[in-house]
């Protein structure tokens, strides 16, 4: 008779848990690039959420919690006049930062928007400063602050660069979850292993998946997952802050751990073959490269797969606008993520649907010249037919240099091509857009119109001369970084 048991013997930490726990509990030596990056992050995120505000879709989701007092907490969400638990106001600034689609991007084998962990970082560092105020000590400085972006970014960018969390069904705010789990429980004073007894509680969650994103099932939650994922690192923070035990194997745990479950190309019922074993891959050690190489959306609240298509078929605007009847076809040339992401065909059911449609967003900006967020409105949709006329016309295919040099780590570009062609036999030349006016290699020029960006969406939420006064207080970078957290965020609030 054999002896049948399962090993009891707990194990260590799984190695990727303990070196994320390492990063975000040690000092962090930022270059200047990264912290400069990280501030403009700061303001254009804060931006993106301001603009938010004018759309009902986003704001009927904030506020407190079953219709309680709207000042019962202490957390400002920006723009509002709500004061919230600390988890709750994650959920919130999470929310209106991602509502639009229009804050930072990250591309690799996975993507993501690691801007999205400020909901959790701007709601800790909001409520530590003021716990620690009233308790008669130093509140959370803004430096801090940036350094737990520069972690958060570093660590949704990291996990991004070799592993396709997409390619298994899942959706990448899973990594916003682990982000800003980790720097939550680090700014609220956790150690290293109270660190990685959160983020191995966040690992074994149930993770979202990616079919909210995806025809025919895409919606509004994509606009509010990172602020979910914001509130609930704020929660597994607080457990382990309060000393439940971890999870050690959350990740190897054979059969049950993420890995086997959720990360394994294999069914369940089937044996797992060692060529089908997943693993995280990693390129680099944690530091601060995701964030010198972060990308801006600066010029159209667009899925970013697409931001070189909209570049280049404004380009073509001149030549289009008035001949629209005249087209024969319209030729869009990518990369392969655009294609398995956003490119589409049939009816496009809601504003959510719309801004993950290459061919609708390209169309958008070859018949008017511009793009913005009230162009994927109904309103907008049902009284513009020839916007479905110009899909209807458009050919997608790929271009394999514009998918090795995606993938690239010296090049990371997003490149896309835009040719028309018209019922005569003429035809514009192709466009070429390889790399969006958000990104590294045009950082200077990027950074004179992320300002403007800053000023117009200060101008959506504020009368003019608040605005301007935020404005001015803000290009005084070094004069606001010496600010605490709380007295920045108080900058954006309402009361």
């Amino acid at each position: 008779m054999s002896d049948q048991f399962d090993s009891n013997e707990r194990p260590d930490f799984d190695k990727e848990i303990k070196e994320i726990a390492s990063y975000v509990s040690q000092p962090l030596t930022a270059s200047k690039e990264a912290k400069d990056t990280a501030y403009a992050c700061l303001l254009d995120s804060l931006g993106c959420g301001l603009l938010a505000l004018r759309y009902p879709e986003c704001t009927k989701h904030l506020g407190p919690r079953l219709g309680l007092d709207a000042s019962a907490g202490q957390v400002r969400v920006p723009g509002t006049h709500f004061k919230l638990d600390p988890e709750k106001a994650a959920w919130d600034i999470g929310c209106i930062i991602r509502w639009l689609d229009y804050n930072d991007t990250w591309l690799a084998a996975e993507w993501g928007h690691p801007s999205d962990n400020l909901g959790a970082i701007l709601a800790v560092a909001d409520f530590v400063s003021q716990q620690n105020r009233a308790a008669g000590k130093a509140p959370v400085g803004l430096d801090i602050v940036l350094e737990a972006m520069i972690k958060a970014h570093e660590i949704q960018g990291n996990l991004a660069i070799k592993n396709s969390f997409n390619r298994v069904g899942l959706d990448h705010v899973l990594l916003v979850k682990v982000a800003s789990t980790a720097v939550a429980t680090w700014l609220m004073g956790g150690s290293q292993q109270q660190i990685e007894v959160a983020l191995s509680h966040a690992w074994v969650d149930g993770q979202a998946l990616r079919t909210y994103r995806h025809a025919p099932n895409a919606g509004s939650r994509k606009s509010w997952a990172a602020g979910d994922a914001c509130g609930r690192a704020i929660r597994l923070a607080d457990i382990a802050l309060r000393g439940e035990m971890g999870i050690p194997g959350a990740l190897s745990a054979p059969q049950w751990g993420f890995y086997d479950v959720l990360f394994s190309k294999t069914n369940r019922d089937q044996q797992v073959k060692p060529e089908n074993e997943r693993r995280f891959f990693f390129e680099r050690e944690y530091g601060c490269y995701v964030m010198e190489n972060i990308l801006f959306k600066l010029s159209f609240p667009a899925e970013f797969h697409a931001q070189t298509a909209c570049e280049a078929a404004i380009k073509l605007h001149g030549q289009v606008k008035g001949r629209l009847d005249a087209i024969e076809r319209i030729e869009i040339t990518t990369h392969e993520s655009a294609i398995r992401i956003i490119s589409k065909r049939g009816a496009l059911n809601n504003p959510a649907d719309r801004d993950h449609c290459l061919q609708y967003m390209t169309a958008v900006c070859l018949a008017y010249g511009e793009l913005n967020a009230d162009h994927y409105e109904d309103s907008f949709h049902e009284q513009h037919p020839e916007i479905d006329q110009l899909r209807e016309l458009m050919e997608v295919s790929e271009k394999e240099s514009f998918s090795a040099d995606y993938l690239d780590p010296n090049k990371r570009s997003i490149a896309n091509a835009v040719q028309v062609f018209f019922k005569d036999g003429s035809k514009t030349e192709q466009v070429v857009v390889e790399y969006p006016i958000g990104h590294r290699k045009r950082r200077e020029e990027g950074m004179k119109v992320l300002k403007s960006k800053f000023l117009a969406n200060l101008k959506t939420c504020f009368p003019a001369k608040r605005a301007n006064r935020i404005m001015a207080q803000c290009d005084d970078a070094s004069a606001t970084i010496d600010l605490a957290a709380d007295e920045f965020i108080q900058l954006f609030a309402m009361s």
